[in-house]
């Protein structure tokens, strides 16, 4: 299910739709999308065979879909496919463009000129780059990721505590260390040949759509290619929508989809955001007597302040509540008061916030 019955309907969900996609997403129902991942035509602007130290020729993005005639006919080609897209979005969604420096900056430019907000780029860092073998510029080591909600008022999806999860515990960098798509991963078309020579891995759109998506929501790709985004998207409970024209792509996408298997629902299950947990005032500590008026709190620091009966806190001149307190005495612009004040019960001293999620646990 989506989060949008009346355009679940419509939609049509876990197909490859065949065609333009501008065309195609200008056909959708307005405001149905939670997701838009769009690797397009990077415009690369080839000429001429590249070819290695020992003359045998590099098999490059040399393919019609990436040839425009000029800056300002790809320019006119990401003006109306983005426009497109931001239509289709639903007012709280998001999209994810993907390129190198031969388009990345023209891309950006022309989201904030749509309304897009942009919320983060992310450096693909490849493990595994292709060599640059006219030793005339540095290694091409990187792709450029911008996410982007569809307006700066927009309550994007993001779960923090998942990506943070996924590295070991530790905040997720914008810079992401991915190696490239070979081996077994890398599709081969009938004469062993890659069958598409831009195919992304499954470990970049896994970071994507885990982290900025919920199962159920719908993720759709308007440069589908061979499928990586629906690949992952079906495995992690998400629905797609891939519009694809080339017709050998779709082939190799649709073989390669109906090998996908669905993650069971435990193992959809991620860590949830601290933000998504109910709130409790810290007042309600006090009103049911796990702290007591009068009673005194220490900070890490050797900080002191004492507990009001209308559930804030005072220390010499600051008055406020916990984060406010806990701001005032460390100097600081703000300060998360949950994990900054302490009590002491038995000789031990123990975080407050061991009593709000006593209290949450209740809730639940």
């Amino acid at each position: 299910m989506t989060r949008n019955p009346q355009a679940a309907v419509e939609l049509p969900l876990n197909q490859i739709l065949a065609g333009d996609s501008i065309e195609v997403m200008n056909s959708l129902p307005e405001a149905s999308i939670d997701l838009i991942f769009a690797d397009p035509p990077y415009n690369l602007q080839l000429k001429g065979d590249l070819h290695r130290p020992d003359n045998s020729k590099v098999d490059a993005v040399d393919d019609h879909w990436d040839q425009f005639s000029s800056f300002a006919a790809y320019d006119s080609f990401t003006r109306d496919w983005l426009a497109a897209a931001r239509r289709i979005l639903k007012p709280h969604g998001a999209i994810w463009v993907i390129g190198s420096y031969h388009n990345v900056f023209r891309m950006g430019a022309e989201l904030q000129n749509q309304g897009y907000w942009i919320l983060n780029d992310v450096v693909w860092r490849k493990s595994n780059p292709m060599p640059n073998f006219r030793g005339k510029r540095l290694t091409n080591a990187h792709e450029t990721l911008i996410w982007a909600s569809k307006s700066e008022e927009s309550k994007y999806t993001f779960n923090y505590e998942a990506l943070k999860a996924l590295n070991e515990g530790v905040q997720m960098r914008s810079d992401w260390v991915i190696p490239i798509c070979t081996g077994h991963e890398r599709l081969k078309d009938d004469n062993g040949d890659k069958a598409h020579p831009t195919q992304k891995p499954e470990a970049l759109l896994h970071r994507v759509i885990l982290g900025t998506t919920n199962p159920g929501d719908v993720v759709l790709d308007p440069f589908f290619g061979t499928g990586t985004t629906g690949a992952v998207a079906k495995m992690l409970g998400r629905d797609f929508i891939g519009i694809e024209r080339e017709e050998s792509y779709r082939q190799a996408a649709e073989k390669r989809l109906s090998r996908v298997r669905k993650f069971d629902k435990e193992a959809l299950e991620t860590s949830a955001s601290k933000r998504s947990e109910p709130r409790v005032p810290f007042g309600q500590l006090v009103e049911r007597g796990m702290l007591r008026p009068g009673e005194v709190l220490v900070s890490p620091r050797g900080h002191t302040a004492k507990v009001r009966a209308d559930g804030t806190l005072i220390s010499g001149e600051a008055k406020g509540s916990i984060h406010q307190v806990g701001a005032a005495l460390e100097h600081a612009p703000s300060c998360n008061g949950w994990t900054y004040w302490h009590y002491k019960r038995e000789g031990k001293t123990v975080s407050i916030d061991v009593l709000r999620q006593q209290i949450r646990a209740e809730m639940s």
